[in-house]
């Protein structure tokens, strides 16, 4: 009987000692190709492996992610730098802790053969915007290239008036838009990625609240080192695993956008830079971003930027 005791007592202590922590991050959007290094992550193991337990919780048009953050009902969200600031801005304790896109894939895009090879040569055309480019983007490369707003239009997520007219310019992400459109009109369109001109905000960002950093370090250390695993695993593998789960929780994704979207990603260098660890994040980048954002009007007091991110654990 002591025997059978002494058993059953080690065999608890062994399931408390090896519990996995149960953790949720919230995506920013449905999940698409641009989240494949965290569900590779949970197919590979790697987070099981770290002693997490990670849930996945989609987002969508209808999903306020960050208020899921702040309310506690997530650990994890995925951002970008303009929304860490605004935490600062407001004064809310939530800070990013790793920057998995170091590119951010919005884009606009022109025709083929028009002699458009770049915003310099936007003067002029149509540019078809949705009202979240207008806020984000378009500050910023419209005062790089003395660009106007007077040949603005709205982009309503309808691309048919930029297919028809030759001469415009579209916005769109860079996984999605341009695979619409060789689907629908047979061409592809000439890709103006605006991280490379002058737009470089971070994206695919992590959050999380103040209060986790302070109390739990060691989980959000293991988080991000899980997750690098499963982005290397992700561009550098096989990526069917990331896909099959990308595809339980998002059924109508298409097999070949996902494909589409992950070659992107490895041509445009939006994961890896050359000497850039996957997931880091540099001073320089976060004041820059502030330092341009405040020059165009984007905020009208100094606010204490460096809160909005910490390099304790992404580097």
């Amino acid at each position: 009987m002591k025997k059978i005791l002494s058993t059953l007592i080690i065999l608890l202590f062994t399931n408390n000692l090896y519990a996995l922590e149960n953790i949720k991050l919230s995506l920013d959007w449905v999940p698409q190709a641009e989240h494949g290094g965290f569900f590779q992550a949970i197919a590979n193991g790697y987070y099981r492996d770290a002693g997490l337990e990670v849930e996945i919780v989609p987002g969508g048009p209808q999903v306020n992610t960050k208020t899921m953050l702040m309310s506690g009902q997530v650990d994890f969200n995925i951002g970008g730098s303009a929304g860490a600031l605004n935490y600062v801005k407001q004064d809310l304790p939530f800070t990013v802790v790793a920057a998995f896109f170091q590119k951010n894939p919005q884009i606009l895009m022109s025709h083929p053969n028009q002699n458009i090879d770049g915003p310099s040569q936007f003067q002029g055309k149509t540019i078809f915007l949705s009202n979240f480019g207008r806020m984000s983007f378009w500050p910023f490369i419209k005062s790089k290239y003395n660009l106007s707003d007077d040949n603005l239009k709205n982009y309503n997520f309808n691309s048919q008036p930029f297919i028809e007219d030759q001469q415009s310019i579209q916005q769109g992400y860079l996984s999605s838009e341009p695979f619409a459109i060789k689907k629908i009109a047979g061409f592809e369109p000439v890709i103006h990625l605006l991280a490379d001109h002058g737009y470089d905000a971070y994206a695919n960002t992590i959050e999380t609240a103040v209060s986790t950093i302070e109390d739990r370090p060691e989980i959000v250390r293991s988080f991000i080192e899980a997750s690098r695993k499963g982005w290397v695993s992700f561009l550098h593998q096989d990526p069917s695993p990331a896909f099959k789960l990308i595809k339980e929780l998002n059924p109508d994704m298409p097999n070949d956008k996902l494909v589409y979207a992950r070659s992107m990603m490895i041509s445009y260098n939006i994961v890896e830079i050359e000497g850039v660890k996957i997931g880091s994040m540099s001073d320089q980048r976060w004041e820059n971003f502030y330092t341009k954002s405040k020059n165009l009007g984007i905020y009208d007091q100094d606010i204490s930027y460096k809160k909005a991110y910490t390099l304790e654990f992404s580097n």
